[in-house]
């Protein structure tokens, strides 16, 4: 089944293989073994890897199933909102958003989808409705769209920063201040293709923190972002010398991480405050810490008593 979409105004001037890959999440040479199939194209004009997407394009998607084993369903995955416009997920750790290339695990989308609920065609194939991800080693809220006019209205507040997000974070170390912010670009790093790091070419990321909870060894801060980079807490926090507990990507203690009994970093996304794209009314959504993140604090509390205690 095919599927097209506008070409978006952020990839115009690309290289088609490179737009591609952008669009669908995949990496350049999958891009290009899908645009030399012709399961990836431009409407109306002869196209090829090295093709510039221009303005106005239309991109054409026709991709042929590569397996057919059924995606494992998350069903732990709450839902802890849900109208005819939009559907909030309380996301499990192991989860990711969408469909990608060589990921076999569960999906948001797909198991919203195996549960019956009607997901919006806006959006590029096997990303519909979403306007905002989460990692897959990052548990918490994630907002998907139901409606046409939802996904419009969404991607808006979303790209221009109405939406307000807040995570909590145990980061390693004592950090010196109670509040700060840490505005530093964010790009690939080139080491590689799964890691980024602070560029000067990299994209304007922005990150507030309040310190929450003092462990000693750690500190618990909750987090606000004005930009929603690719592993933005994550790389902002390992930059400035304090590493999330538990990301090992990023440089974390895996002394600590093992004491905690962590297999993934501690980030929970906390809660999501965004105007409701059918009624305009201000909406909060919570969440609460799932097991292994609120038994890691456990574990913190009980070393920082016994300090105390000596």
């Amino acid at each position: 089944m095919s599927h097209v979409v506008p070409a978006p105004d952020a990839l115009v001037g690309r290289r088609f293989d490179v737009a591609v890959a952008k669009m669908l999440g995949v990496s350049r040479a999958h891009a290009t073994e899908l645009i030399e199939t012709r399961q990836a194209s431009i409407l109306g004009r002869p196209t090829h890897k090295a093709s510039t997407l221009c303005a106005g394009d239309t991109v054409e998607f026709d991709l042929v199933r590569q397996h057919l084993v059924p995606e494992p369903i998350a069903e732990d995955m709450a839902v802890v909102y849900e109208d005819d416009d939009i559907v909030v997920v309380d996301k499990p750790v192991g989860v990711a958003a969408h469909a990608s290339v060589g990921w076999t695990g569960p999906t948001v989308l797909g198991s919203l989808l195996d549960r019956g609920v009607h997901i919006t065609s806006y959006g590029a194939p096997g990303r519909q409705g979403i306007v905002s991800r989460l990692d897959v080693g990052t548990s918490g809220l994630m907002l998907v769209c139901k409606s046409e006019r939802a996904y419009t209205e969404m991607r808006r507040q979303f790209a221009q920063h109405e939406v307000v997000k807040t995570y909590h974070a145990l980061v390693q170390g004592n950090l010196h201040e109670d509040r700060a912010t840490i505005d530093a670009p964010i790009g690939r790093a080139k080491v590689s293709d799964f890691r980024f790091t602070i560029t000067p070419d990299g994209k304007p990321a922005v990150t507030h923190w309040d310190v929450l909870e003092r462990f000693g060894e750690a500190t618990l801060v909750s987090v606000n972002l004005e930009t929603g980079r690719t592993h933005q807490i994550r790389v902002h926090f390992s930059s400035i010398g304090h590493p999330l507990v538990g990301d090992g990507m990023y440089g974390a203690n895996p002394v600590l991480t093992a004491q905690c009994g962590l297999t993934r970093q501690w980030l929970h996304a906390m809660r999501l405050e965004f105007r409701h794209p059918g009624t305009h009314v201000w909406t909060t959504v919570s969440s609460s810490y799932p097991a292994d993140l609120a038994a890691a604090l456990t574990v913190m509390r009980q070393h920082a008593d016994r300090r105390v205690g000596d």
